[in-house]
């Protein structure tokens, strides 16, 4: 059984999380500064129990998050980027949230506690402004139960535009 969830998440810095709720003491900057310059390239950070994802505007951006019981047999030909990584859930209690957002007040997911696959699709990418404001960019998040694994770019973005 899947479950699917539609967020608008303010992505200020070019960025938004998924958190394990008793992850929420985590440092972002550093997170960032630790990863470069492969975490610009994977599109991702990663630390325990926390997924930052790089978006391509600095305003809110459409995600798709959906939950599902085996990893997705999905076709990337619509996608710009596509890349993996895990993530531990142990508090049942994933949060989606922007970098300087209250995550108190952050939307939620009640998910069955244990370690998660995430496959995170990065689509319109160079239909963004100069400016990083406007534009047509999503992204959908599909998590399904599996052991953690490293990162891996699925799917690469060649862009000239992004820096």
């Amino acid at each position: 059984m899947m479950q699917k969830f539609n967020f608008e998440v303010f992505a200020d810095y070019f960025q938004f999380y998924l958190i394990d709720e008793n992850a929420t003491g985590t440092d972002f900057s550093e997170l960032w500064v630790k990863q470069l310059p492969q975490a610009e390239q994977q599109m991702v950070a990663v630390t325990d129990g926390v997924i930052g994802v790089i978006t391509r505007r600095n305003t809110d951006v459409p995600v798709v998050v959906e939950v599902n019981e085996a990893e997705p047999l999905e076709n990337y030909q619509e996608w710009d980027q596509v890349t993996d990584c895990s993530i531990n859930i142990l508090s049942g209690q994933l949060i989606i949230g922007g970098a300087t957002e209250d995550l108190t007040s952050a939307a939620r997911i009640k998910v069955k506690p244990g370690t998660y696959r995430v496959r995170i699709f990065y689509g319109s990418l160079d239909s963004v402004s100069a400016n990083g404001l406007d534009g047509e960019d999503h992204y959908k998040i599909v998590l399904w139960s599996a052991p953690l694994s490293r990162v891996v770019i699925v799917k690469q973005w060649n862009s000239q535009k992004y820096s």
